[in-house]
């Protein structure tokens, strides 16, 4: 870490010393930032021939953008070294991050409650609001007020067909009663960041084409949790909830066919992922559950205006077209999304945001009551 400066202090705030960062953090061993580069050349030169590893927090693969950008320095670090095996430390690390401890689960479920009170907030308020914007605004206020590090990730406030888009993310639209607004925010907390979505009827009561779509994704989130356990694994998860989803869309007329691809039409994201220090964090998610894990379960079903424009022209699109369009013509422009945090215990999950309601007459109580 940098060595105090007094002039920058003046201009950017008061910094910790070596003493303090050590006493923070438990970290005893803390490097004056401005021997960094001295040290990586003497890594380079190998003037310590003692040393045989080098552990570096590297990309998986070649493929992984993500990665690519995060740990840019260690990965270009890793071509410049000569003569050391270079392991890749990410997967201990991730491995380590997956299993939670007492301390990081109470720090994620203050960022849920924070979260949890934000929505609750936008129920109350949403009827009056004329733009997205002053919804959202009503959420990230409560973040601020609960002193949350901010949101875990650009909120996502779309009413109407914005809420067919997965990460819409302007917030520009109207807010139209008899449309339902889709709100996917979260806070983060002492760098522990929740993650959820609820969908709800800006006028307070779900239309019966809304209802319809919001019990399949409803049912379908049920399902996951109930598959959720340990030694479950979340392709389990989510195929507990593929069965519920297209038996429901093929139930509405929306797919011609419960065994095939179809239903990807409509459902196009996978179930969940791993929640903690980053919103999307880190671990293998072929491992199986175990006890401390956390993710999201958030099954969606998104009707989008323009979703047969675009399927490839084959006569098997054709007839799949003429078939669900009289279907897909009385639920156009309707997204649904439910998401909760789940903590894996020894028996299945606690749902972290049990205290928000789901079901939609719970829903609708809420709003009637909390409008007032």
């Amino acid at each position: 870490m940098p060595k105090r400066n007094p002039a920058r202090e003046t201009w950017n705030g008061r910094t910790h010393s070596k003493d303090e960062a050590a006493n923070i953090s438990g970290i005893k061993n803390i490097a004056d930032a401005a021997d960094r580069t001295a040290y990586l050349q003497s890594l380079k030169d190998k003037k310590d021939p003692s040393i045989e590893s080098i552990y570096l927090l590297l990309p998986e693969s070649e493929r992984d953008s993500d990665g690519m950008r995060e740990f840019r320095v260690e990965n270009e670090f890793s071509k410049q070294v000569a003569g050391y095996k270079v392991i890749n430390a990410q997967p201990i690390f991730g491995n380590l991050r997956q299993i939670k401890s007492p301390y990081e689960i109470k720090m994620l479920q203050h960022a849920v409650d924070i979260s949890i009170e934000g929505h609750m907030r936008t129920w109350a308020t949403a009827g009056a609001a004329k733009m997205e914007y002053e919804v959202q605004a009503e959420f990230e206020y409560v973040l601020r007020r609960r002193n949350a590090d901010y949101w875990g990730y650009p909120s996502i406030v779309g009413c109407g067909p914005n809420a067919t888009t997965l990460h819409y993310e302007e917030s520009q639209s109207p807010v139209t009663k008899g449309q339902v607004l889709l709100i996917d925010a979260a806070a983060e907390y002492d760098h522990y960041s929740a993650d959820v979505t609820r969908t709800f009827p800006v006028n307070g009561k779900f239309t019966k084409e809304q209802a319809e779509i919001y019990g399949i994704v409803y049912n379908a989130q049920e399902a996951a949790a109930k598959a959720a356990k340990p030694g479950a694994t979340m392709s389990d998860l989510q195929t507990a909830a593929d069965a519920v989803i297209k038996d429901g869309l093929f139930r509405l007329g929306l797919i011609t066919d419960k065994n095939g691809p179809q239903y990807r039409t409509w459902f196009m994201h996978g179930l969940g992922h791993w929640i903690g220090m980053n919103v999307h964090d880190v671990g293998e998610y072929d491992r199986p559950l175990a006890p401390g894990m956390t993710f999201t379960n958030e099954p969606g079903i998104y009707i989008r205006a323009d979703a047969l424009e675009y399927l490839p022209d084959t006569p098997a699109n054709k007839e799949f077209i003429a078939k669900v369009r009289p279907a897909f013509e009385k639920y156009k422009n309707i997204g649904v999304r439910i998401e909760d945090d789940m903590l894996v215990t020894d028996t299945g999950v606690t749902w972290m945001t049990a205290s928000l309601p789901r079901k939609m007459n719970d829903i609708e109580a809420f709003m009637a009551a909390a409008a007032k």
